[in-house]
């Protein structure tokens, strides 16, 4: 196996995680991809909750398989560690030549687990984000009980809310009338996602996987997929100067999406301050963010992604994905809104960086932290 881009550099393997609440089917999913031929070679990492491990009963074993069952307990939060020596050893413990036997690796979580712990683990650990990237988060939702989950369980609300793909399982179970309302929460939610109506587990696995920056075909970094911001703006909304996107979640309760939008190239200095600014008093509430930024001292476009206060370390990309220049950041956030993003990134971004530097200061004196991506 070549594990090696094409300018000779290692290519760090894709990592899904595979979120969604108790009973929501994600074992069945996981079922169905496994006995897939052509399901490239996969380390599956499965967490349960509680003494008693019976997911890895439930899946159905070939010999191309390799299923590690971490230690009982909740992956986001008692086994952290477990998850980060699994990866670890995967990387000796199945390898063929010196290499890594496997190709991707997918993370079942518990039911209950709220899925930013396990992307900070992703992202910090220096040995582990060297050697493997998130490709995207898939977020399995019962059906017949997703309105019902959303509305009782917070962990349900932050799984939806971080998924590059939504699988909406048991779709056959409901009426259309309730599939619509379920549809249009998580829409309010989560636009940028992809969402798949799932029966009995089966998916295409095209379909799901490949949904990060990584794609193991191509070997590119498809942005635009990742992002997928055109979902945050109706057909003829215009965006003003700095972007301000259409918010259409102003009817849900304290979790949404916004995406912001910027013309200019941005200062260096100037989107450091404003990252800072933002994470130093809101950092909790910014459950994921993405993007992709022009930064004035960079002649080529600056990819970022984080959760909470932690941001993997930014990619630089070869080129533009396509003509348009601008910076688009989407943001997953509770008890924010786009006014308040927009204000602060507003004060940064016309002005040089000594009159940014002393902005900071009086905000908080935040300026002579260290900078979060550069």
């Amino acid at each position: 196996m070549d594990n090696l881009d094409e300018g000779g550099i290692r290519r760090r393997l894709p990592v899904s995680l595979l979120t969604g609440f108790l009973g929501s089917d994600k074992t069945t999913v996981l079922n169905h991809l496994i006995k897939i031929p052509d399901m490239p070679r996969t380390l599956i990492i499965i967490n349960e909750f509680g003494e008693i491990g019976i997911d890895h009963e439930l899946l159905v074993r070939s010999e191309e398989d390799i299923i590690v069952e971490a230690s009982s307990g909740c992956l986001c939060c008692t086994i952290r560690g477990d998850l980060v020596r699994t990866l670890k050893d995967a990387l000796w413990r199945f390898s063929r030549n010196g290499e890594p036997w496997f190709e991707r690796v997918i993370i079942e979580a518990t039911g209950l687990a709220d899925p930013a712990p396990i992307l900070h683990t992703l992202m910090t650990d220096p040995i582990i984000a060297s050697s493997y990237r998130l490709d995207g988060v898939i977020t399995t939702v019962d059906a017949a009980s997703g309105l019902k989950t959303l509305e009782m369980q917070s962990e349900s609300v932050k799984q939806a809310a971080v998924a590059d793909r939504v699988l909406i399982t048991k779709s056959d179970l409901v009426p259309e009338d309730e599939m619509r309302s379920l549809e249009r929460r998580l829409l309010k939610l989560n636009p940028g996602a992809k969402f798949l109506k799932v029966i009995n587990g089966i998916v295409d696995p095209e379909k799901i996987f490949n949904a990060g920056l990584y794609n193991p075909t191509s070997k590119s970094l498809d942005v635009q997929k990742w992002l997928n911001e055109e979902a945050f703006s109706e057909p003829g909304h215009a965006h003003k100067t700095h972007g301000h996107g259409h918010d259409v979640n102003r009817h849900d309760e304290r979790i949404k999406a916004v995406c912001l939008r910027i013309k200019e190239p941005i200062q260096q200095i100037a989107f450091d301050r404003w990252l800072e600014m933002v994470l130093m008093f809101n950092g909790a509430d910014v459950l994921r963010m993405k993007g992709i930024v022009n930064i004035r001292e960079f002649d080529k476009p600056i990819v970022i992604h984080g959760v909470h206060h932690i941001f993997h370390p930014p990619v630089i990309l070869d080129a533009w994905p396509s003509e348009d220049r601008e910076s688009r950041i989407v943001f997953i956030v509770r008890d924010m809104d786009e006014i308040y993003l927009q204000s602060i990134m507003d004060l940064f971004v016309t002005k040089s960086a000594e009159k940014v530097s002393s902005d900071v200061n009086e905000f908080g004196g935040v300026s002579n932290t260290r900078s979060r991506l550069f």
